[in-house]
């Protein structure tokens, strides 16, 4: 058993665990299995630390241990990590049995957590090779003495990366990296109390680093709980989210599993919830995201148009802006660089959304950042109400040359993040950068809002004092008249000129 677990340990130990299912097991599918093991063993370990202090608090009061207010999650009887330990035959079984026993158990808070892998193929998941996983797990302790949320949620992060690397293909349904992440979440800076969604909330990393803002620049990040909301279609990562996000310590939110652009999940009234910050790096180009439904949206949601049926990015757009609160209501999402020019539907939605003045900034980035595909993205930048100073006004900005090379993988460091952020911050030209753009110019454009058109790259011209160019222009004559006696010359020998 290891006590006091170090980042680096956890690390290694959760992707040696994936490293057992090698073979037998896709990597496309490690998530599927490592996950809900983490999350099982993490639940026995924390609840067997509230049974003995329970104990300890009633001076060995077998009968007062047992009450379920002690426990912040109930382990019904042969449901425990140890119970599955302890078989040896038909472990997937076990395993099944147990993880759908915690579910039932905790229906408002665990229901369907665990996913839907099959654990009971043995043509995949071998007795021998669950044993051998359960055995490398039960090697660490995972509770909050050994092992605190904060250490435990940012290792889970470093295997949900190294799950994206592993499955490139994949990997963009469900991260984005952190860097693209915490961009966003400055931009919109989330205050203590705020309420914050994502409607397509992959694993919950966006909602995460709007907990890690709040905590790290404004104080209390439980004022967060309760008002942390995101909606995923696939069953796997939205269930891989709810145990981020419990694994990072958060003690109260909303992750619905759904189609949110057919059956948005969260309501107030008749009416869609709205929230202050609302943030997304939504599928990109979405073909069959829905028209159908949207031909006649209950919600109002094609407030600006009916999006093509090829191409989802504009449904997208309206929802997130149909889900702001009318007076604190902002919004970040990152899209193609197609939805910034491209006509037709797309151009006439553009047309009404950038006339009612919502626009405030569009944040080309670098190429090759995300996971799954090496086309450039950009941010786009909403806000209800914008200051005075940015009415009828739009920031276009040119940050495609903010990253470090990668071999596989482009990168955004922190110094890219915190200079994006100033940029936008200041919402002032620079050249070859930014430019503060009017409306009226971008109507004059079509509503195109392709960044060359506004932001022409810097080109770096050497300047020169009079001293410096007469010399150079000495020098140059010198040279070529140098060269001209040197072909007289040839041209004499040659008998070519007398």
């Amino acid at each position: 058993m290891v006590n006091g677990v170090l980042l680096n340990q956890l690390e290694s130990h959760l992707w040696e665990a994936a490293n057992i299912l090698r073979g037998p097991v896709d990597a496309a599918d490690f998530k599927s299995y490592v996950f809900p093991l983490l999350f099982f063993k993490r639940l026995s370990d924390v609840h067997d630390e509230e049974y003995r202090t329970a104990m300890e608090e009633s001076g060995g009061d077998e009968e007062y241990a047992q009450f379920p207010q002690n426990y912040r999650f109930q382990v019904p009887d042969a449901c425990h990590w140890s119970d599955v330990r302890a078989v040896t035959t038909n472990v997937g079984q076990a395993l099944q049995k147990a993880m759908r026993g915690i579910g039932k158990a905790n229906p408002e808070t665990l229901y369907g957590i665990f996913g839907d892998a099959q654990w009971t193929n043995k043509d995949r998941l071998s007795d021998a090779l669950l044993r051998d996983l359960i055995e490398h797990f039960s090697r660490i302790n995972l509770g909050n003495q050994s092992a605190q949320a904060d250490i435990l949620g940012q290792s889970y992060e470093y295997l949900i990366k190294k799950f994206a690397d592993a499955t490139n293909k994949k990997a963009g349904e469900f991260y984005t990296p952190r860097s693209v992440v915490k961009l966003m979440v400055n931009i919109l800076d989330p205050q203590e109390g705020e309420s914050i969604y994502d409607p397509a909330c992959g694993t919950g990393g966006m909602l995460l680093e709007a907990i890690h803002h709040v905590k790290e620049n404004h104080g209390d990040d439980r004022t967060l709980w309760g008002k942390l909301f995101g909606q995923e279609k696939n069953l796997t990562t939205s269930a891989i989210a709810r145990m981020n996000l419990f694994l990072h310590g958060a003690a109260d939110f909303r992750i619905e599993r759904g189609d949110t652009l057919r059956k948005p999940a969260f309501f107030s009234g008749d009416n869609l919830a709205t929230f202050d910050c609302v943030i997304a790096n939504p599928p990109f180009s979405l073909e069959k995201w829905g028209e159908e439904i949207w031909s006649s949206d209950p919600y109002g949601r094609s407030f600006a148009g009916m999006p093509p049926a090829r191409c989802g990015d504009y449904a997208w757009v309206q929802h997130m802006i149909r889900s702001m609160a009318p007076k604190s209501g902002r919004m970040a999402v990152v899209l193609p660089h197609g939805a910034l020019f491209r006509m037709g539907a797309e151009g006439k939605i553009r047309q009404k959304i950038l006339g009612m003045d919502l626009l405030e900034a569009v944040i080309g980035l670098g190429p090759n950042l995300f996971y799954g595909t090496g086309l450039a993205a950009c941010i786009l930048v909403f806000r209800q109400r914008k200051p005075q100073d940015r009415r009828n006004k739009v920031l276009i900005l040119d940050a495609s040359k903010e990253f470090k090379t990668g071999r596989a993988q482009n990168e955004l460091l922190p110094e890219h993040v915190e200079r994006i952020h100033g940029w936008y911050r200041d919402f002032q030209n620079v050249e070859g950068v930014a430019r503060v753009v009017t409306l009226e110019e971008i109507a004059a454009s079509d509503h195109n809002l392709n960044i060359p058109r506004y932001v022409e790259p810097k080109v770096d011209q050497e300047t020169l004092t009079v001293e410096e160019a007469m010399k150079r222009l000495k020098e140059s004559a010198t040279a070529a008249f140098a060269t001209e006696e040197r072909l007289v010359a040839i041209l004499k020998r040659e008998g070519l000129l007398t």
